[in-house]
């Protein structure tokens, strides 16, 4: 029923949502810092309009009902996670930190080889406790879906067609080193946006068109937060860029759920990081 309502009113409502404008206040080069500084581990990703979500063509054959409706989103600059967080980068935070590690470890570590999979079974509080702690923050749904897409509305990160030899994904073995999948680049160059492992984002979900100002993005709500990216154990109609799925912020038993962190650009006038767009 949701699905046929949603196509009655498709006409209606895209017309309306693509004409808005979302540009944030500050968001223009003119303070960019020149040039723009890098952050190891991490990709820049240039403000500027993307388009987020699913158009009507896409729901009647591929999409789900809560990636429509399709509208133009203005992001801020920001950095994102060339990888997901890694098991060894996640032990050098829990060993300065005494946190608890993820339940699949063995007395506290993970196990031998596997020092460069993606971290799992960690809840979102977790996740955003780790990115606070390395100075950083999780991404914003959008901030991921852009990363994941650019601006050319790719239904996945290299392009239209599922192309599995790009992905892990599709039933396969398992999680893989983060990075082994180098075809499977974004357009700015971000690993592993589909398969390998779910990722958590700092957003709730809610449904579209996605507002950063009606609360899904306040860190201290309750509720069930995004993930987005699908996983090895996910076929290609999950790990398409716009694909969206959900889990409870306190949960942490899934086994192919991680997560990657991302920055504000800092102000070139004043050094402070801008707001989350």
């Amino acid at each position: 029923m949701k699905r046929i309502l949603a196509l009655l009113m498709a006409p209606l409502l895209s017309t309306a949502l693509l004409s808005i404008d979302d540009r944030g206040i500050g968001a223009t080069p003119d303070t960019r810092p020149d040039p723009v500084p890098m952050v190891a581990g991490m990709t820049f990703v240039p403000s500027g309009d993307f388009i987020m979500g699913s158009n009507v063509e896409e729901l009647r054959h591929i999409a789900e009902v809560d990636e429509w409706p399709q509208r133009t989103v203005w992001l801020d600059d920001y950095y994102i996670d060339v990888h997901e967080v890694t098991n060894a980068q996640y032990k050098v935070y829990l060993d300065s930190t005494r946190a608890p590690a993820p339940h699949r470890w063995l007395n506290g570590n993970y196990g031998i080889g596997e020092d460069g999979l993606p971290v799992v079974s960690i809840s979102w509080d977790e996740a955003a406790a780790y990115a606070a702690f390395v100075g950083k923050r999780l991404p914003t749904e959008a901030e991921w879906e852009k990363a994941a897409r650019g601006v050319d509305g790719r239904r996945y990160p290299w392009g239209s067609r599922f192309e599995p030899d790009r992905v892990n994904a599709g039933y396969t073995a398992g999680t893989a080193a983060a990075g082994s999948y180098a075809g499977g680049a974004s357009p700015y160059g971000v690993l592993d946006m589909a398969g390998s492992v779910w990722e958590w984002t700092s957003s709730l979900y809610r449904p579209y068109p996605y507002d950063p100002g009606d609360g899904r993005e306040d860190p201290a709500a309750r509720g069930a937060r995004v993930n987005r990216g699908g996983s090895w154990y996910y076929g290609a109609w999950y790990v398409r860029t716009t694909h969206r799925a959900t889990a409870d912020h306190m949960y942490r038993r899934i086994a192919d759920l991680g997560f990657r962190c991302a920055k504000a650009m800092p102000d070139r006038k004043t050094g402070a990081q801008r707001r989350t767009s």
